[in-house]
């Protein structure tokens, strides 16, 4: 098992990367590019997850400009429609940007969208070398921008870190290929698989390092999913709790509105709040909702798949469903979740009728069950966190 960081590419820092911590490699033939080529690549992502949480329907870009082995600009991507990491990059690095290496973890894009084409910014400004960490998947980039660079006689290298860089982009690539966000199903539960006690006390089952992961991760999602029941049972707040950090937007699956009058998610002056619901439900609540700045949409049949159709329209790449369990069994038997993210706290509290992260998924056999891939684990204080995915159908 693979008990290195899973997180990092949410929890917004890095170490300060050296030669030594350079990540290993298996063998040589793997390997693209020197350790000061996987150390600038690094520091791309570094740069990159500054902006976590913010940029979808983009992805997450860092550039470093280097020339003599020395950096003279950086940048990132900071949201979607301001410029590109590459052109704050060159903004920074001025002349020195003539006849110097370009770093850049995704693909520069060669096609004119809100921004022009960074392709053209990095030919324009005369540079040597672009070292490029993965291809863009998107169809409009798809190798075109390395393409045009060539062309223009300048040296490309492409795939230093890739595995690390594909990781960085997980949401966004999944919303390119299958036209809907990353789905990450996220649980806490007891080491006998309870997520609260036969009363529905919920309050805490992991410690509070573990519950600041959670934070981080709710950061760098899009939206943050819960159904009804959880609202009644736990009044969530699914907020970041961090000053200055991203917050998702709140998402609350409801078929009839049976929702509490006063509940936080109704607070919506530090982050937003949407309720989906089904037509004509409860118009009073609706109403009720409206008048406090709560965002209520329809829809004809609320469905997991149908949320997230909607949740792609809206422009997003990945979301988080920290829901309980009925609602993850659908979630999940409707392909609206690709990626588990379990904690596990080290207590037992039993109980037969005790609720457990997943309801009935129709299963009668153990050869029925759902396996999960790139499994990996590692312990937070007490606790332990298991990040897995689930295999894709055909």
């Amino acid at each position: 098992m693979d008990n290195s960081p899973v997180l990092a590419q949410i929890d917004g820092s890095l170490p300060n990367y050296n030669l030594e911590n350079t990540p290993p490699m298996n063998s040589t033939e793997n390997r693209v590019g020197s350790d000061f080529d996987s150390l600038m690549m690094l520091r791309c992502i570094e740069l990159a997850r500054r902006a976590l949480g913010r940029t979808s329907p983009n992805p997450l870009v860092g550039a470093v400009v280097v020339k003599d082995g020395e950096i003279v600009g950086e940048g990132f991507h900071p949201r979607a429609g301001e410029p590109h990491a590459e052109v704050f990059a060159l903004r920074a690095a001025g002349e020195a940007a003539r006849g110097a290496t370009v770093y850049v973890n995704l693909e520069p894009c060669n096609h004119y969208g809100r921004t022009p084409p960074c392709s053209e910014g990095l030919i324009n400004a005369g540079v040597a070398k672009v070292v490029v960490g993965m291809v863009d998947p998107n169809p409009l980039v798809a190798g075109g921008g390395i393409a045009r660079l060539r062309a223009a006689g300048i040296e490309v290298l492409v795939g230093v870190e890739e595995a690390a860089c594909q990781q960085l982009n997980e949401a966004f690539v999944h919303r390119i290929l299958y036209k809907r966000p990353l789905g990450i199903l996220k649980y806490a539960m007891t080491l006998d698989g309870k997520i609260a006690t036969t009363s529905g006390h919920s309050a805490w089952v992991t410690n509070q390092a573990a519950r600041s992961e959670v934070h981080q991760l709710r950061a760098a999602c899009d939206a943050v999913i819960v159904g009804g029941n959880t609202v009644r049972q736990d009044n969530p707040y699914l907020t970041s709790h961090q000053v200055g950090v991203h917050n998702p937007l709140r998402v609350v699956m409801s078929r009839h509105l049976n929702l509490p009058e006063n509940a936080r998610l109704w607070q919506t002056s530090e982050a937003p709040t949407l309720v989906l619901t089904e037509v004509a439900a409860n118009p009073n609540v609706q109403e009720m909702l409206r008048q406090r700045g709560v965002e209520v949409v329809e829809f004809t049949s609320l469905t997991p798949d149908n949320v997230m159709a909607h949740l792609y329209e809206r422009g997003f790449c990945s979301v988080l469903w920290e829901c309980g369990g009925t609602l993850a069994a659908s979630a999940i038997a409707n392909r609206a979740v690709q990626k588990i993210l379990a904690f596990i706290a080290p207590k037992i509290v039993g109980g037969s009728n005790a609720p457990t992260p997943v309801g009935d998924l129709g299963f009668t056999t153990m050869t029925e069950a759902l396996p999960l891939e790139n499994v990996r684990w590692r312990v937070i204080g007490s606790d332990c966190l298991v990040e897995g995915y689930l295999k894709r159908h055909t």
